[in-house]
């Protein structure tokens, strides 16, 4: 294919996947009563309804709080996990990482079972707890990921020379070895983010009544009161997570650069 051709078909691509996108932040600004497409005028009613709604908020408030907490616990664990997968050897590396990778492999209905069967006996069901936990669960891979990868061009003597000169292992890890994979730790941490802001799968068999998270309300919504108020959500939800990937991005190309 010449290039102009190339670039057109990638152009189609690009459109055909970004277009229910697109729609949903367009009809967001619709002024109707209900989902309509094109819109009949254009304004912030439903972005003023949902600033006004309790329900939303508390939601929102929620999937940002649990979301935060799942950050700190699977960045320090990811973390760990990986500095722990970079010193063994290659089968006991494989194994162990598989094990840790698992919650990306098996489908997101079965991890939400297995969790759901294992919380019950604890009363963990409609708690935020609950859901830190087993999204902390579903975030850690994403960690490991990043951080392993930043680990490949890690050269290990540094360290070492470190602790030669004196430095205790915890030292040579917050002024050597931190320092050098931050951009990875920080790409997994927002990852983890994003993870467990979007998360519905796990919170609809965990949320019960007492922990309705923004996603479990978005599906509420799509299941009994269908209104552009969805859309406004929806639109700021895309909003939010395309500005955490961009960041993502930006630290990634850092990285490598440096």
């Amino acid at each position: 294919m010449n290039r102009p051709a190339l670039k057109l078909f990638v152009a189609v691509v690009l459109l055909f996947l970004a277009l229910p996108i697109l729609l949903i932040v367009v009809v967001s600004f619709s002024s109707a009563a209900y989902l309509t497409f094109p819109p009949p005028s254009f304004g912030l009613r439903w972005y003023r309804a949902y600033v006004a709604s309790s329900e939303w908020l508390a939601a929102t408030g929620l999937s940002l709080s649990v979301a935060t907490a799942v950050v700190i616990l699977s960045t320090s664990l990811g973390t760990l996990a990986a500095l722990g997968l970079a010193r063994l050897p290659g089968g006991a590396r494989a194994a162990v990482a598989a094990l840790i990778l698992s919650p990306l492999i098996v489908p997101g209905i079965v991890v939400a079972i297995g969790i759901y069967y294992a919380f019950s006996r604890y009363g963990l069901i409609g708690t935020p707890i609950g859901l830190v936990l087993a999204h902390t669960c579903l975030a850690v891979p994403f960690v490991v990921t990043s951080v392993a990868a930043s680990l490949a061009g890690f050269d290990r003597r540094l360290e070492q020379a470190a602790r030669s000169l004196g430095a205790t292992p915890w030292g040579a890890f917050r002024q050597v070895t931190l320092p050098l994979i931050r951009s990875g730790v920080l790409v997994g941490a927002l990852f983890a983010f994003i993870t467990s802001f979007d998360e519905l799968i796990v919170a609809l068999f965990l949320s019960g009544s007492g922990a309705v998270t923004l996603p479990r309300q978005m599906w509420d919504d799509l299941r009994f009161a269908i209104d552009p108020t969805i859309a406004a959500v929806s639109t700021l939800t895309i909003g939010l997570t395309a500005l955490l990937l961009g960041g993502a991005h930006l630290l990634r190309n850092r990285s490598a650069r440096a």
